[in-house]
């Protein structure tokens, strides 16, 4: 099954997202293309990396990742083809696929000059063609050669002592609901049974298993499916009753 997802910072309402679509449909008709989203802030690296990350692990393996965000601009350094976890990913060089995961990714191939060309839609003209030949049975390294090293980014870690773990909220979704960067592991090996989450005006004691496991208006807090801390208010929006936006500090002390 050729299948390739597509995610970028188009928004739905230019001329974009079905420009880039036909271009791959041009080469093979019969690619099977899935968009995981084009809602996307404008250049905002860091929640593109945040979704495509929770989900590219969800598709199966050799599906071809086409990454359409900040391809041109000062923090982009060319164009670069990545394999991962038996994913492969084509997007541009600015950061963005070394937020993927903790480790390095397998293979790293950078595009040759023979298929780059001068363009002001580089998603359509560079990165298009090598997805859907990709996609199509060609191997990443038809397109380039070994690149030792690229540019990377750093995210935020949270900080964790047997006293207490500091996290910070990295995603604040559309139902007002936080997402952190507390991992359950970390949780799990540090809790010696009792602990306080404190996260803005509020604490809790303890953890549901959802967001309907307390009443309306009540404060939450659980491991979500990304085994990540999610917190906020059950049908409220959390981020503007708590005070909190990403970037806020989260509390988990242990101890009485």
């Amino acid at each position: 099954m050729a299948l390739v997802t597509f995610l970028s910072d188009f928004g739905d309402k230019d001329y974009y997202v079905p420009a880039v679509k036909a271009k791959m449909l041009s080469i093979n008709p019969q690619l099977n293309i899935i968009d995981i989203s084009h809602s996307i802030a404008p250049y905002d690296i860091e929640h593109a990396a945040f979704v495509l990350r929770s989900t590219f692990r969800e598709f199966p393996k050799g599906t071809v990742h086409l990454v359409g965000i900040n391809t041109i601009g000062t923090m982009t350094q060319g164009y670069i083809g990545v394999k991962l976890e038996e994913h492969i990913f084509v997007g541009p060089n600015n950061g963005i696929l070394s937020l993927l995961a903790d480790q390095d990714p397998g293979i790293l191939v950078k595009f040759a000059d023979i298929h780059l060309k001068d363009s002001t839609f580089p998603t359509r003209d560079i990165l298009a063609p090598i997805a859907a030949k990709v996609a199509s049975g060609a191997a990443i390294h038809d397109f380039g050669g070994p690149l030792t090293g690229f540019r990377k980014l750093m995210s935020r870690q949270a900080k964790a002592t047997r006293e207490h773990i500091i996290g910070h909220v990295i995603r604040i979704d559309r139902y007002g609901n936080l997402l952190t960067n507390i991992r359950k592991e970390v949780f799990e090996k540090l809790n010696p049974g009792k602990f306080t989450i404190q996260f803005g005006r509020e604490s809790v004691d303890r953890l549901q298993n959802g967001y309907d496991q307390v009443e309306a208006g009540d404060p939450f807090a659980f491991f979500n499916s990304l085994d990540v801390l999610e917190i906020g208010i059950n049908h409220g929006h959390g981020g503007n009753l708590l005070g909190l936006k990403q970037d806020s500090v989260v509390y988990i002390n242990f101890g009485p």
